[in-house]
């Protein structure tokens, strides 16, 4: 068995799609509805990029499509529910906000019965004051026949779910669900990037799961630059111009073995290659989304990503983009915001991947994504699993 069948719901411009698809699934539909990301996903269909050339793009809104048609006839539903409920930035609306759409994801999976589904969201759906409907959206996934009447609140439908689920009755129609709070930068992504991430799989395939663990870590970043010198080395820096940090070199000098994970990735690591969009404009023009903006500030909270750390997590924002989160921070304290295509370095898309729009425009949709390389790596993991079911 090679490819697998999926529909990737609030595809946005494609983030865990693409890491799906090179994970081995290919989507059957994919919905999405927001048109400036319809319109990267296009362009790059028109490029005949592999990796969506073949998606069947329905553009619109998740609440008017029917998945009954799809019936037993998928390995997998995947996507990220609009998140504003829940970000660290919004409104803290949580079930009252209409944004919310989790409904959607759970009625696709009992409506379509697939193998399988991953949804992910933001780190602030865990937070405490969320708790309980944290439980509310996992009992649902749970148990999505389990369906909220006209007349019930959502309070009494998860009471209704928490009776079901302690009464330790189960159907075909059930779902054995995990959640985990991964951080990208754990694997292999050049940022730290937090997610939740719900797996669920069909209770009659009676599989297991265990998220991906770790194989990068900060120690081992550490143990390279303030221990060995390796990463120094290998990005050709000369011994004067290295930083100094009296505290990271003394906790280098403090591990008793090298880290058995490799060292997190860098902003430095993930820029690798590129001309200096500032400085070098010749050059950075024939590189797609490579367009130095200027304006960038430091203040207070927003300071930029240090060029030999893991970048900051990238974010949408509401009114244009958030400096702070999207800036570099160089050596010499001076900062410029990312390019379009610097920030597709730090979500891991392919270089060949082209985003359509204004930077504003780009900035918020790559602010949105999934890191292709997190949503791979899990969706690895997944498709191994149904491959034992096969």
């Amino acid at each position: 068995m090679t490819g697998m069948t999926s529909v990737e719901l609030f595809a946005g411009a494609g983030g865990l799609g693409i890491g799906l698809h090179k994970a081995g699934f290919h989507p059957e539909l994919v919905v999405e509805r927001d048109g400036y990301c319809c319109d990267t996903i296009r362009e790059n269909q028109a490029r005949e990029h592999l990796l969506v050339r073949d998606w069947r793009l329905e553009p619109g809104d998740v609440r008017a499509v029917d998945f009954r048609s799809l019936e037993g006839k998928l390995d997998l539903i995947s996507g990220g529910p609009p998140c504003q409920p829940f970000s660290m930035g919004g409104k803290h609306k949580a079930q009252a906000d209409a944004r919310d759409m989790f409904p959607e994801a759970v009625r696709a999976v009992r409506e379509a019965r697939p193998r399988a589904f991953v949804f992910e969201n933001v780190k602030g759906l865990m937070r405490a004051s969320f708790r309980n409907y944290f439980e509310y959206i996992r009992l649902q996934m749970q148990y999505p026949e389990l369906v909220a009447r006209p007349d019930e609140d959502w309070f009494e439908h998860l009471a209704r779910l928490e009776r079901r689920h302690t009464s330790g009755v189960g159907s075909d129609m059930s779902y054995r669900v995990v959640t985990q709070l991964l951080n990208a930068a754990d694997h292999g992504v050049p940022q730290r990037r937090e997610r939740v991430l719900f797996v669920g799989f069909r209770e009659d395939l009676d599989l297991e799961f265990a998220f991906p663990l770790a194989t990068h870590s900060a120690d081992a970043l550490i143990w390279s630059q303030f221990r060995t010198g390796e990463y120094w080395d290998r990005h050709k820096v000369a011994t004067r111009d290295r930083p100094e940090n009296s505290a990271l070199t003394a906790r280098a000098a403090r591990m008793e073995a090298k880290p058995t994970t490799v060292g997190w990735q860098t902003v430095r690591d993930a820029l690798k290659g590129l001309p200096d969009p500032e400085h070098d404009r010749e050059a950075a023009r024939k590189v797609a989304n490579h367009r130095f903006q200027s304006g960038a500030r430091s203040y207070p909270g927003h300071t930029g990503s240090p060029l030999d750390e893991p970048a900051k997590t990238l974010k949408a924002g509401v009114h244009g983009v958030p400096g702070g989160e999207n800036m570099l921070l160089k050596p010499t304290g001076e900062v410029r915001y990312f390019t379009v295509r610097e920030s597709a370095r730090l979500q891991t898309f392919p270089d060949d991947y082209v985003f359509h729009g204004s930077w504003t425009e780009t900035m918020r949709q790559l602010g949105n994504a999934v890191p292709v390389r997190l949503a791979e790596i899990v969706g690895r993991q997944v498709a191994h699993q149904l491959r034992f079911a096969a």
